[in-house]
């Protein structure tokens, strides 16, 4: 069964092909999304050994862009990245730029490396301020998004600093002040000489118009928001890894438009947008990255191995996280995420098993029979 954003696009993949000419990347996660859960394209049979029951259960296509496969996805990647975690307290902030610049990164999708370069050394260069000498380093994340809540175009950073850095000889030193002004004119400065060193002198003059209009910098929201580890979990989970749209925000399909909701940054009021289903197709296939670009990057001490990292306690000890990691397969993902065991017997409620494996209609362990001679 299809859920509405598959029918939306199959509604319109001519549409999507011959008029839009997407990039290969997009075609790539539109056919995988499509064809998620499609029985044709291979699944596995399962048995009950109490009453015999059969089901099946069809493979996933394990695209970001698919609503379903995107939460399983953001749950195994948050995982991971909250066993990188000290235990402190972490700064959300969020890094933005002018519309002014919005364009150039849509043209051109290497830029947004630039962003990411950009957010780092700022942030290395405001905890190497508080000691020369000592170079104290935090430990952040930097999750890049492209679209805000009316899915539009907007990259901007999402970044998660720890309140403390690891020294040349001092293990940890906490740092609450976050200096708003020097964040603000160092991202503007930084990002604008990155920009202008890829692009050319041609971006010499929107250079100088971003500075005289921009003159207080760009804005970060840098904010003391208190996060301990748990909470900082919860806020990876929320910015890693999700689907452009979620599908209780459709509203309404009717094979020509789509409506959609979202609450507004402004006043936190709910707006409902009609547009054609083609418009929608393009806000969400914009935001599809390029094939192997990385939207989720480590840095300073959770980059790499530093000389205090043995001496920092983690939010997840290596003993529990083994003990989830045993735990995280694709039965209890299911149940975390849909919340329903997919191998409970739905007659009498016993664990089945495995019985076959099929690709694309054909039987895996009757070839590996043929291949291994067992007949």
């Amino acid at each position: 069964m299809s859920n509405i954003l598959q029918t939306i696009f199959l509604d319109h993949y001519e549409h999507l092909i011959y008029e839009l000419h997407p990039r290969t990347s997009v075609i790539e996660n539109v056919n995988k999304m499509i064809h998620c859960g499609d029985p044709s394209f291979g699944g596995a049979f399962f048995a009950c050994p109490d009453c015999g029951e059969l089901k099946f259960v069809p493979f996933r296509c394990k695209s970001r862009f698919c609503p379903t496969c995107g939460n399983k996805y953001n749950l195994q990647r948050s995982f991971h990245m909250s066993c990188k975690l000290i235990r402190c307290v972490h700064r959300h902030c969020v890094f933005t730029i002018p519309k002014e610049l919005r364009t150039f990164f849509l043209n051109d999708r290497s830029l947004l490396n630039c962003l990411f370069h950009s957010v780092r050394d700022v942030v290395l260069r405001t905890f190497y301020k508080q000691n020369k000498s000592e170079n104290f380093t935090p430990g952040f994340i930097c999750v890049l998004h492209t679209f805000g809540r009316d899915l539009k175009w907007n990259p901007h950073i999402h970044a998660l600093i720890s309140e403390g850095g690891a020294g040349n000889s001092i293990v940890w030193r906490p740092m609450k002040h976050f200096d708003y002004t020097f964040l603000r004119n160092a991202f503007r400065k930084v990002l604008l000489e990155r920009l202008t060193n890829s692009i050319g002198k041609s971006f010499i003059p929107v250079k100088n118009k971003i500075y005289k209009d921009h003159a207080d910098g760009f804005y970060v929201r840098a904010k003391p928001n208190l996060c301990t580890p748990d909470v900082t979990i919860k806020y990876i989970s929320r910015y890693l890894g999700r689907p452009v749209i979620a599908t209780s925000r459709i509203d309404h399909y009717d094979g020509e438009s789509v409506t959609f909701h979202y609450t507004r940054h402004e006043d936190n009021k709910t707006v409902s947008e009609c547009i054609p289903a083609l418009d929608f197709i393009k806000r969400l296939i914009v935001h599809i990255s390029e094939k192997h670009f990385k939207m989720l990057r480590y840095y300073g001490i959770y980059a790499k191995h530093h000389k205090q990292e043995q001496k920092l306690y983690k939010c997840i000890s290596s003993e529990k996280k083994r003990f989830i990691l045993r735990h995280m397969n694709w039965q209890n993902l299911i149940f975390l995420t849909f919340g329903y065991d997919p191998l409970k017997c739905p007659k009498c409620g016993s664990s089945m098993l495995v019985l076959e494996v099929y690709h694309k209609k054909t039987v895996l362990f009757e070839q590996y029979r043929k291949a291994m001679g067992y007949g």
